[in-house]
């Protein structure tokens, strides 16, 4: 008989994103949720839902008495905490509980934008030159104009508008300013590359499918921008949103396509990700590819562009949920297989374990 499924996400709480008028990125997770519900519902699962609340500890206490063959784990950290994200994961891998999704590292890494393009140039791998700058450190500003301002650790588009992108010193001024007031001291500012922008969804643990790609096309007035803002995503009645429309597959040509799929499968292995992650491009006018960001554990809710991406390579949703729980019992088994063996391997033998991206 199998165990029953259990989902676990964020209950939605006031936060800070209340005063920034940012809160329907907060409630997108409740969306998710009842998609994968009749999914799993659907596919013969019994299933538990559970919001979880701070503190630690209670969350701690909650996974720790659970009966479950897997968590479905839809937690994207506490209200205005995303730093927390990965305690989910850390607590089900100590308890040995299969979850869905990235392990925590991944996801600690994918948060600390900076951290995680400092990995992607080491790597080789390009992302726009960039420098973390607050109020009181802008004289050692050495980009070119334009750039994009961000924050440094948020996702869901939190704090991207047309205002983001600067094309001269008091703009620039002017918007770290916003962003250090209103997500933290420093701002994240980039290069900005004025081209087509591209999603990509990676599924997999060491070997990994790419579904097909989308490209984020924008038919927006002059004046404004082609960015995905946080009201394209989240603001049905505003101009971005309706200006910002998805194609998939994207039309790209075969070398195009390859060398999209050799960043996006290089991102995946480099920040450890495992089960499935969007990693997002930017191409510039002369065709050069820089990986803007990754971002393991996207939304998976039946309208998202995973989702999309999932039925433009034939699968119905309930397939593409149920192909996530099959690569979280993978992970488990193989993990379970690696500690076997480590258990077994006599001392003084030294193994070289490298990793290869499967293109």
């Amino acid at each position: 008989m199998r165990k029953r499924i259990v989902i676990v996400y964020n209950k939605p709480q006031p936060s800070r994103y209340d005063s920034t008028h940012e809160v329907k990125a907060m409630l997108g997770v409740l969306r998710c949720v009842t998609a994968v519900h009749r999914a799993l519902i659907e596919l013969g699962y019994g299933v538990d839902i559970i919001p979880l609340l701070p503190p630690y500890e209670q969350v701690r206490s909650t996974l720790r008495s659970l009966d479950s063959g897997l968590v479905f784990n839809l937690f994207e950290g506490f209200a205005g905490e995303p730093q927390t994200e990965g305690i989910v994961p850390e607590i089900l891998e100590e308890i040995r509980i299969p979850y869905t999704g990235c392990p925590a590292s991944a996801l600690r890494i994918a948060l600390d934008k900076v951290n995680a393009k400092k990995l992607l140039i080491t790597a080789g791998i390009p992302t726009p030159d960039f420098q973390v700058l607050s109020p009181q450190k802008l004289n050692i500003f050495r980009l070119r104009y334009p750039c994009i301002v961000k924050p440094i650790n948020e996702d869901a588009s939190h704090g991207i508008s047309a205002e983001s992108i600067v094309y001269d010193f008091n703009s620039l001024e002017k918007r770290v300013k916003v962003i250090c007031d209103a997500y933290g001291e420093q701002a994240l500012v980039e290069n900005f590359v004025d081209g087509r922008e591209f999603n990509i969804t990676v599924l997999g643990n060491s070997r990994c499918t790419v579904l097909p790609i989308s490209e984020i096309a924008y038919s927006l007035p002059p004046e404004m921008p082609a960015i995905l803002t946080f009201d394209a995503k989240w603001e049905p009645k505003s101009i971005y949103y309706k200006g910002t429309q998805v194609v998939c597959p994207a039309k790209i040509t075969n070398r195009e396509q390859m060398s999209i799929h050799e960043k996006a499968l290089a991102a995946y292995h480099l920040l450890g990700c495992s089960g499935y992650a969007r990693v997002d491009m930017r191409m510039d006018k002369k065709g050069d590819l820089y990986v803007i960001e990754l971002n393991p554990n996207p939304d998976i809710s039946f309208e998202s562009g995973a989702s999309r991406q999932a039925v433009a390579a034939g699968m119905r949703y309930t397939q593409f949920i149920d192909r996530i729980m099959k690569l979280a019992w993978e992970k488990k088994k193989n993990d379970d297989k690696n500690k076997a063996r480590s258990i077994h391997r006599p001392k003084g033998v030294i193994t070289n374990i490298r990793k290869h991206a499967r293109i």
